[in-house]
């Protein structure tokens, strides 16, 4: 096996370990990771995607983004009540998008109906060593 290959495999596996305890306490939501790579030309930089499936009425607790954080949000299914930091409370439909900026408070997020399932796509850039990139507010 390529050296390489194998640091990178090792590395994806424990930005996994690392980042999804703190994600996953939520109420009706299943997180899915898709992706964790190193992103080569920003070193020190990798890039996480992760979905989001909701049941009716699901809910993720309120966290705080990693300082160094940027996320962009794809409602794939249904419709995502959010509200990051001090914003208003604003519901996504599907094919809708949205960005959270680092270090964000997202105080809201969650399936907008108590009868059909809802899923997001989160693609997240963070700084590698930023770990986990989210963390239930205390």
């Amino acid at each position: 096996m390529n050296i390489r290959l194998l640091i990178s495999t090792v590395l994806t596996a424990a930005m996994f370990a690392a980042a999804l305890p703190a994600a996953a306490q939520g109420s009706g939501e299943t997180i899915v990771p898709s992706l964790a790579q190193a992103i080569p030309n920003m070193p020190g930089k990798s890039l996480i995607a992760v979905t989001l499936d909701y049941a009716p009425g699901g809910a993720s607790p309120a966290y705080e983004h990693a300082k160094s954080a940027s996320i962009f949000a794809y409602v794939v299914s249904g419709d995502i009540e959010t509200q990051i930091d001090d914003a208003p409370i604003r519901i996504y439909h599907a094919g809708e998008s949205f960005f959270e900026p680092p270090g964000s408070i997202h105080r809201i997020s969650r399936n907008a109906s108590k009868s059909r399932s809802a899923k997001l796509l989160a693609v997240i850039v963070v700084d590698t060593d930023d770990k986990p990139y989210t963390a239930p507010l205390k």
